[in-house]
């Protein structure tokens, strides 16, 4: 996601079409707890308005996280051999 700013960090995030790279999930966990960290910062302060646009980033970085997640292969499956009848 390179050097760019928060604002087209939440872009990338919200977007529907972009498919993460399972690569970057360590990347897309650290958007979200720093997500979390910015909506309590604004309950603190009680920047309502900003409130609304960080926890629509913060659905998108948890969908991004569960893409990921049920893309990656889970473990193998250990099977008996096969036996005639």
């Amino acid at each position: 996601m390179g050097q760019t700013g928060p604002k087209f960090r939440e872009a990338c995030v919200r977007c529907s079409l972009l498919r993460p790279d399972p690569a970057q999930r360590g990347r897309l966990v650290e958007i979200r707890d720093n997500l979390l960290d910015r909506i309590a910062e604004a309950e603190r302060e009680g920047w309502l308005g900003e409130i609304e646009g960080l926890q629509v980033s913060l659905a998108g970085a948890q969908s991004k996280i569960s893409q990921v997640d049920a893309a990656s292969p889970g473990e193998p499956v250990m099977l008996d051999m096969p036996t005639q009848r």
